[in-house]
């Protein structure tokens, strides 16, 4: 008899960390490493917001709170949510958790059973199919490749529903490909689930004040009121405020499932750090004029990558309408060898030899469940994207 779970057994580790955790012993090891392979901005969490947590301390607000959040962070959560997304929430129809991964965690967790079926479009962020097997439940992958724009079709997703679906995962803008939804396409995606009453949708809204060229985030639950008594709502406040190492997430959804999802961190994790949340209170009653500057340099940056990567390479790079991810296929490339002599028969193997070669990180589609492809995160200072382009087109310049 094995020490370890079964359903440890079913879950895969994280390839980002994996990829990421390569680089940095590299770069120990004195080798000159540019990462662009982890998902988290590079701007700072801001100095009101920062202000708002030596406060908390200085407070004594170092106390446990409710478990789903304090009164204060789940007013904030409801104001944001009636302001940005049009829905009419109030506090009690909101929940904090310790990252927007323990929001989806607890959410699975509350409602799966063995057999249960969760439609995941493809590619998707590394957790979500991992959370539904250590679940018990099974993840039905869906296609959105390059073809729809990295985007779901209301014909896959009909396709993929059975009796035994639960919930849909929906991720926009989408990290790996940062595809991002219009109203007209989460509208006919809503079409489709009013025709299926029993699945409940998973929206993870995390990098939505991440949208370009003058682009407006829609949420589903905010296209089709119908689904609200089925429609989870997540979000949180590490891309948009970057505040990757706070952990707060929050969410809104039916109470019954808010409940439930209560009743599960009371026995995990309790409630978020009372000084993350009291500074979370700040980003999102605060001030939030400096997100139209974020936006802009992101969308700088997504320009230069973008056409770095298309000049002549043998890469295909669409060009993503949010987040800060672009989703290159490497199919052209693949079957060959490096200068470094590197058999390229993998978007894994390109990745890693590119890593070898260059120093510069990225990470291998098949991670998101896509082979052929490589993820490379642009919050990084407009000089190391601009190197690590020049890098990744000398290494496929000298593919043979």
């Amino acid at each position: 008899m094995g020490f370890l779970s079964d359903a440890l057994g079913r879950v895969a580790p994280s390839a980002t960390v994996a990829i990421s955790q390569k680089a940095r012993e590299l770069a120990r090891a004195g080798k000159d490493v540019i990462a662009l392979s982890a998902g988290e901005p590079d701007f700072d969490t801001p100095e009101h917001v920062k202000q708002a947590a030596i406060r908390a301390m200085a407070e004594g607000k170092t106390k446990y709170t409710n478990i789903d959040g304090i009164p204060e962070l789940k007013e904030a959560v409801a104001a944001k949510f009636r302001r940005d997304n049009r829905l009419e929430v109030t506090a009690a129809d909101c929940f904090v958790g310790s990252g927007g991964k323990q929001i989806i965690f607890n959410a699975l967790l509350a409602t799966l059973n063995p057999g249960d079926e969760v439609v995941v479009p493809v590619p998707y962020w590394v957790s979500y199919p991992e959370i539904v097997r250590l679940c018990g439940a099974e993840p039905v992958l869906a296609l959105a490749d390059a073809s729809t724009g990295f985007k779901l079709s209301p014909e896959a997703l009909d396709k993929a529903i059975s009796p035994r679906t639960k919930w849909l995962i929906l991720n926009t803008p989408s990290n790996p490909s940062g595809a991002a939804y219009t109203a007209e396409e989460l509208r006919a995606l809503a079409d489709v689930l009013l025709g299926h009453p029993h699945v409940h949708i998973l929206t993870d809204d995390i990098y939505e004040v991440l949208v370009y060229d003058g682009g407006t985030f829609t949420t589903i639950a905010q296209v089709e009121p119908r689904l609200i008594a089925r429609t989870l709502t997540m979000n949180g406040v590490s891309k948009s405020h970057a505040m990757t190492g706070w952990r707060i997430g929050y969410c809104t959804g039916p109470r019954e499932l808010l409940a439930a999802m209560t009743k599960l961190q009371g026995q995990s994790t309790t409630n978020p750090s009372s000084i993350s949340q009291w500074a979370a209170v700040e980003a999102l009653n605060g001030p939030q004029d400096f997100l139209k500057d974020w936006r802009e340099v992101f969308q700088r940056r997504r320009d230069l990558v973008v056409s770095g990567l298309n000049a002549n390479t043998g890469l295909d790079c669409l060009t993503p309408e949010g987040a800060f991810y672009v989703f290159p296929s490497v199919k052209r490339l693949l079957g060959k060898t490096s200068a470094g002599g590197a058999k390229l028969e993998t978007d894994e193997d390109f990745v890693l030899a590119l890593l070898e070669e260059t120093g510069v990180a990225l990470v291998h589609g098949t991670a998101f469940g896509l082979a052929g492809h490589m993820r490379l995160s642009y919050a990084a200072s407009d000089a190391e994207l601009a190197e690590a382009v020049a890098r990744i087109q000398q290494f496929c310049a000298g593919i043979r």
